[in-house]
């Protein structure tokens, strides 16, 4: 039955997502490649998402496309389930590159006030007060390099990744300047890690509107 995860599978899953390591590390903890994201601990349903959006080609990266063509939906629930389980600690971004005051007064600003001229919600507004996400679909956004969440807010900006209607990250990204993305990217690469990197239980607080990756309760 798809979405059932059998004790003999769970137990087995470690040796079975080896193909996995070389890019996202051992138990999805990332490796120093900053474009292969960690995978430990995000939202089940986030990561089932995207492995379905590599698999339709949604998201388009050759390597991964390929790798889950013929992997059917159960299959990719338990690889989501077994990432989303591991808590190998996050990394150590102290040592992130110097950049000017001005440029993480402006990160500060969108990620925790947004811009409402422009119609750019605070990150925080999605992805919680301490960045860490919600189940069942919202990513934590910490312990990720600049580069990574640039590239990736450029994809739904130039609509390279999109997500399922509606494509509440695309909207957002579409009125985000070249500046900001950068001004987001540097200031989310540099905060301090929490003390428990959890994504907060579903329902913890609404989302300012309707985002395809995260339905509502009533539409579950």
């Amino acid at each position: 039955m798809a979405g059932v995860v059998h004790a003999e599978d769970v137990m087995d899953m470690s040796a079975r997502v080896q193909a996995c390591a070389p890019c996202h590390g051992a138990n999805g903890e990332g490796t120093k490649d900053p474009y292969f994201p960690r995978l430990a601990g995000k939202p089940s349903g986030y990561l089932y998402n995207q492995l379905l959006a590599f698999r339709s080609g949604r998201r388009h990266y050759p390597p991964m496309n390929y790798l889950l063509h013929y992997l059917p939906d159960s299959y990719l629930r338990q690889i989501a389930d077994h990432f989303a389980a591991q808590q190998p600690p996050l990394p150590d971004n102290s040592a992130a590159p110097a950049v000017s005051e001005a440029l993480l007064q402006r990160g500060e600003q969108i990620v925790t006030g947004g811009d409402t001229d422009r119609g750019v919600p605070a990150c925080v507004s999605c992805h919680g007060l301490s960045l860490t996400g919600q189940e069942p679909g919202i990513p934590g956004l910490l312990g990720l390099k600049a580069a990574y969440l640039s590239a990736q807010l450029g994809g739904w900006r130039y609509g390279t990744r999109t997500a399922i209607a509606p494509d509440c990250m695309q909207i957002v990204a579409g009125h985000l300047t070249e500046d900001d993305v950068r001004a987001v990217s540097d200031f989310l690469a540099g905060r301090p890690l929490p003390a428990n990197p959890a994504p907060s239980p579903a329902g913890s607080f609404a989302l300012p509107f309707a985002c395809g990756s995260q339905p509502s309760e009533a539409a579950r």
